[in-house]
Formats: C-alpha cells, sequence, structure tokens
C-alpha cells in the first residue's frame, strides 16, 4: 500500500524531480550493465528513454564506491569475453583506461594456500602427495564411472563428482559452494555449476597447467583488463552517454506494473517520499524476475505467483579495510571455503590498478554471501569490521593498529539462487511474461540466470535490438558499433 501523504499529492508536485520523465518511449528498469548497454543502444537510435534505478548508483554488482581515496568493487570484477561485439563495445567506451593485469589467485584450504588455477608443484607441495594422489585417483575412478554408468546430473554435487571425483568435492568444492549459496550441494542446481565453469573439470585444469594445452577457458586464464579507475567506469560511461538525451533516476523502485493482459500501460514508482506514474510504449526490465510478477495490477495468475515464490536470490555484504601500508598481498583473488572465516572471497583493489588507494595506502575486500535477516545482514557496520580485522590479522595479512577506516555496502539480491528445479519455475515466470508484446526481460536477475559481466551486457543489447525490431513505431534495428 502507498503511504496516504502520497497519494494525496498533485500531479504537478510529484514531477517536480528533472530526472523523472512521465512519459517516454522507453521505460528501463533497473541501471546495471544490461540496463544501461540497453539504455545506451535504445538513444543510439533515437528512442527518448527513462532509466530507473532502485540503488543510490548505477551499475549493480558492477560499481565502485569510493571513499576518501579509496575505491572498490563490489567483489573484484574481471572483464574478460570471447564475445567479438562486446569486446569493442567495452574497449571503445573505455579506450585507455583498460589495463591488463596477471592473475594471482589462491585458495585458502586447511591452513595451506593453494594456487588457482592448479600449477603442479604449487599443487603437490601444497595439498601433499598424499592428498593429490587421492585427488587424482577419485578423478580417475569417477571418469571411468561416467563412461561405463553414465546418470543424470541434477545437483551440483553430482556435477562436481563427475568432472572432479568425490576427493576434491569433499575438500574444496562442497564447503565453498554451501558457503557461497547457503544451502546444502544436493540442492544447488547442477546447470548452475556447468555454466560457472564451462568446458572445466580436472583433466583440463591438469592439461593446462602441465601441458598448457586445451582450449582456453575463461576460468583458467591468467591475464585480463581492467579500468583503472574500477570496474564501475563502465557503467559511468554508460550513464554518461545516455544523460546526453535521457535521464536516469536512482533512488527509484518500482511499485506496480499496470497492464491490460497484453501490453505494459505504465508503473508506478517511489522515489524518496514520492509516487510517480510513469507511461511508455515500451518497457524493458533488468529487475528481479520475481519483482516484475509481484508487481504486476492486475495480478499474475496463482500458478505463476506461485512459481515465483520458490525463486530465492542470495543477498552479499561487503566489507573493505583500508590500511596504512602499501599492500598486503601480491594475490588478485584469494578464496576461504572453511567455515571458520567469516568472508568467502577477498581481493586487494590495488593489485588491479594502483589507482585505487593514495599512495603508499591499500585495501583488502572482503565478501560475505547471507540472507536479508541473517545474522550477517543485520550486524552492525562497527561488529562486521571488527570481525574483518580480527580475521585478517589472524590470517597474517595486517595488523590491527594499520587498520584506519572500514566501510560496510549490503546488496540485496545480488545473486539468483540456483536450487534445484529453478530452471522449471522460471522458465513458467518468463512464459507468461511473453504475452506482453512490449515487454522485454535482459540481465541476471531480469532473467533469472548466471551471467558474467560480458553476457549482461550482451543481453542489454540483444534485448533493445528486439524492442527496436518488435516496436513499430521504432526502427527495424540497431547496430552497436561506435561509442560516442
Amino acid at each position: 500500500m502507498l503511504p496516504q501523504g502520497a497519494r494525496s499529492r498533485s500531479a504537478k508536485d510529484s514531477l517536480r524531480d528533472v530526472s523523472i520523465r512521465p512519459e517516454t518511449d522507453c521505460l528501463i528498469l533497473g541501471g546495471g550493465l544490461a540496463g544501461l548497454a540497453a539504455g545506451w543502444a535504445l538513444t543510439q537510435a533515437g528512442r527518448r528513454v527513462q532509466v530507473l534505478e532502485g540503488a543510490d548508483a548505477v551499475g549493480g554488482l558492477a560499481r565502485t564506491v569510493a571513499r576518501n581515496g579509496f575505491r572498490f568493487d563490489l567483489g573484484g570484477h574481471r572483464f574478460f569475453t570471447h564475445d567479438a561485439r562486446v569486446e569493442g563495445f567495452v574497449r571503445e567506451l573505455l579506450g585507455d583506461e583498460l589495463v591488463t593485469v596477471p592473475r594471482a589467485s589462491r585458495i585458502y584450504l586447511r591452513g595451506k594456500w593453494i594456487e588457482y588455477p592448479l600449477r603442479p608443484l604449487g599443487a603437490l607441495f601444497g595439498l601433499g602427495p598424499r592428498t593429490s594422489a587421492q585427488i587424482l585417483l577419485g578423478y580417475a575412478s569417477a571418469s571411468v564411472a561416467r563412461r561405463m554408468r553414465p546418470a543424470p546430473l541434477v545437483s551440483l554435487e553430482d556435477w562436481v563428482v563427475a568432472h572432479f571425483g568425490r576427493p576434491l568435492f569433499e575438500l574444496y568444492f562442497r564447503d565453498y559452494s554451501e558457503k557461497v549459496w547457503g544451502i546444502g550441494c544436493r540442492d544447488i542446481s547442477a546447470e548452475w555449476m556447468a555454466q560457472r565453469v564451462q568446458g572445466l573439470s580436472l583433466g583440463a585444469a591438469i592439461q593446462h597447467a602441465f601441458l598448457k594445452r586445451g582450449a582456453a577457458l575463461p576460468t583458467l586464464v591468467d591475464r585480463f583488463s581492467y579500468p583503472r579507475l574500477g570496474i564501475g567506469s563502465i557503467a559511468e560511461r554508460l550513464r554518461a552517454a545516455i544523460e546526453r538525451s535521457s535521464p536516469i533516476a536512482t533512488g527509484t523502485r518500482v511499485v506496480r506494473m499496470r497492464h491490460d493482459g497484453r501490453r505494459i500501460e505504465g508503473v508506478t514508482v517511489r522515489r524518496g517520499d514520492q509516487v510517480h506514474e510513469l507511461r511508455g510504449e515500451a518497457f524493458l526490465s533488468t529487475i528481479p524476475l520475481t519483482q516484475v510478477i509481484q508487481a504486476l495490477r492486475p495480478h499474475a495468475p496463482v500458478d505463476v505467483r506461485a512459481a515465483a515464490a520458490r525463486l530465492r536470490y542470495r543477498d552479499l555484504v561487503i566489507v573493505a579495510v583500508m590500511l596504512d601500508r602499501e599492500r598486503a598481498t601480491d594475490q588478485t583473488w584469494i578464496y576461504f571455503p572453511g567455515k571458520d572465516i567469516p568472508f568467502g572471497r577477498l581481493h586487494e583493489p590495488t593489485n588491479w590498478s594502483a589507482a585505487m588507494a593514495p599512495p603508499g595506502r591499500t585495501l583488502l575486500v572482503t565478501e560475505r554471501f547471507c540472507f536479508r535477516g541473517d545474522a550477517t545482514w543485520n550486524a552492525s557496520d562497527a561488529e562486521l569490521i571488527d570481525a574483518t580485522v580480527h580475521h585478517l590479522e589472524k590470517l597474517g595479512f595486517i595488523r590491527r593498529h594499520e587498520a584506519h577506516d572500514g566501510m560496510v555496502v549490503r546488496i540485496p539480491a545480488a545473486y539468483p539462487l540456483f536450487e534445484v528445479g529453478y530452471q522449471e519455475r522460471s522458465q513458467i515466470l518468463c512464459d507468461y511474461l511473453e504475452r506482453f508484446e512490449n515487454l522485454q526481460l535482459a540481465g541476471r536477475g531480469g532473467l533469472f540466470r548466471y551471467y558474467n559481466m560480458d553476457q549482461a551486457i550482451s543481453s542489454g543489447l540483444a534485448a533493445a535490438d528486439a524492442l527496436l525490431a518488435r516496436e513499430t513505431r521504432m526502427p527495424a534495428a540497431v547496430a552497436v558499433g561506435g561509442v560516442p
């Protein structure tokens, strides 16, 4: 229900905000990379666009936070793609702001540091000859079993055991996966793991490590591109290009989406203490798929709402600690599967670009995967920062007196939760929404899919193409080539 005061405001009062356009050609719900890429393509085609973003900044997870000369991403986000269109798009957008970063990643496993991707001597001396032999034997056994008795791979556990063997699943994948997703490995869909590490198996990793053979799998690349001032530079450049002709409204949340059963007619949004009624010829949504279903008026059918109620998202808390020292590690990422350490992953932004901190200083950024309402989400900023500093000191990265500042960022619905059966449930929602001829879905949250950054950008560009092709009042297509 909308606030009584908001409902009683006059139309004139509710439209004083110049970043809110009451009528436009296309309303884009969500200002992450997919929504911004779509907005850019549509404005290049001469369309009037209104981008609505619920957070206070654009970019979604791919944004960079600045604080007193320090900069950090919401988790380290590299840029790597095999998509020539997206590669050219981003390189034209950023130009010489892109730097090349050598990858250096480790896993902290049972008190030992293991290099990832796999290095022959590192694996042998890190895990020990006995454990290494068990892993190799387990992989050989799983490979034989998969050939002799092929079985459907339903859960993450099924998939990992088939491709890596049970010893490695028990040693690393079980704890880390359950830490990230908050549910058991038998409840996590195998499809997510197959998408996350496309084409990877222990055999492929061994070939890459020992023989440097096999295709260049994305998860094994040892160099990647990165914007000098953080991954958020992509979103900020797109924002600047869009705002030359069309407004972007941050801090604006979708409350309702009105429809006649065939077309979306308009949306109600809340921005601060004001409520706005907006109309458009077309609508492109990248906000969580379940949020779209919940916002529809009239309501979606019971079976569709039931499917939406069974789809969940995983939330994220970022804790950044600013340090009075030049470097704390030589790594781009460090993974922590153990349950005795509250964060699952850590990165040091100055190992990606020296411009991410003032000269002579650095910062460490940790990721805590959680659900809204749990102990992590509800902890105070001071508690989260103090606990993070404690564990960083215990791990030997820092001394407490070197930590002079900290910052906490909470990100709701950061990742779709890929539980077994999610494909069928999300498909029910997408099939229902296809009936609306002027609605297009895009992005990770909007389609409830696992997308890397390049895939999110590609999804947004493709959604814009589809809208332009479907709308008779728009040009037939848009060619995404140069960036102004």
